[in-house]
């Protein structure tokens, strides 16, 4: 593979970047190449036992602390005793899931992949000091929010229209956030980053025949190993050529895999005023508030 790889991260040196859901797939792929780099990483995970291995393969620049996005308490308490990093990377995620709720009765695909973030970046931003890259899916072109039931309590539920539905809430709310921050003058900048079609535990749990066809298609050319995965994370997280509002993934084979770059996406996700409504919408529901 040519172009943007883990050599060209800059020194990191002196930085510090939470990583949500690092404690396997993406997301240790991920600290891994930061750390590798110099920057200190605190692996942010429901379950630490799985995440200390990881932070053990990475030695001393480490740290592993408890975050469970399907609830806003867990999100609570862990951002009062969060103190201060340069980098958020909301990495974290479930995918294509049966139907379940969170502890505060969300909808699992949207509750912990973009309610749980929301309230997590709302709460952290004051502490962040250059970037926030939340992180998409190239599914996010079937997502069509239906904002008057975005937990599903009226719709017969589709679990991959729920989970594109929830990536495109992401991608959402990091070009919103971007914006929002441009407005008000902050230097931090609000990126969004799809790994393309890479082969991590994330497929394989929506308990129908689909698991098959994943389990399948990750032994086949178009995928990618998570490592190669991370890198349109690690690009918009570090490079200094990424901008904000950006949204990045790999540049081959239609986006499946290759170095990243610039990504398209589709145009739902620039309708500023929905993207207006699903931010209101999320503060109610999280009870948060952005100072932006």
């Amino acid at each position: 593979m040519s172009g943007w790889s883990t050599s060209d991260i800059p020194d990191q040196t002196g930085r510090r970047v939470v990583i949500t859901g690092a404690n396997s797939g993406l997301g240790a792929e991920t600290a891994k190449a930061l750390a590798a780099a110099g920057a200190e990483v605190v692996l942010a995970v429901r379950t630490t036992a799985k995440a200390e291995p990881v932070a053990a393969e990475i030695g001393p620049k480490a740290s592993v602390r408890r975050l469970d996005l399907a609830d806003l308490a867990s999100v609570r308490d862990f951002a009062e005793g969060f103190d201060g990093a340069d980098v958020l990377i909301n990495n974290a995620g479930v995918m294509a899931v049966p139907l379940a709720r969170t502890a505060d009765g969300f909808e699992m695909q949207i509750g912990t992949n973009h309610l749980g973030h929301f309230a997590l970046t709302a709460l952290l931003l004051p502490k962040i000091t250059d970037r926030v890259v939340t992180l998409s899916s190239e599914v996010h072109q079937i997502g069509n929010l239906d904002l008057d039931d975005l937990n599903w309590e009226k719709r017969k539920y589709g679990r991959w229209r729920a989970y594109g539905d929830s990536k495109l809430a992401n991608l959402m709310f990091g070009k919103e956030l971007a914006a929002r921050l441009g407005s008000s003058g902050s230097t931090v900048q609000s990126l969004v980053a799809h790994p393309g079609y890479a082969a991590t535990e994330l497929q394989g749990r929506s308990g129908n025949w689909t698991d098959r066809f994943a389990k399948l298609a990750n032994r086949l050319p178009i995928a990618q190993s998570a490592a190669g995965g991370a890198l349109p994370t690690l690009y918009a997280a570090t490079s200094p050529d990424a901008s904000s509002g950006g949204f990045y993934g790999p540049t081959e084979f239609f986006g499946m895999h290759g170095a990243p770059g610039p990504s398209r996406y589709h145009k739902r996700a620039d309708d500023t005023v929905k993207r207006e409504r699903l931010w209101t919408l999320s503060e109610s529901l999280t009870s948060t508030t952005f100072g932006v």
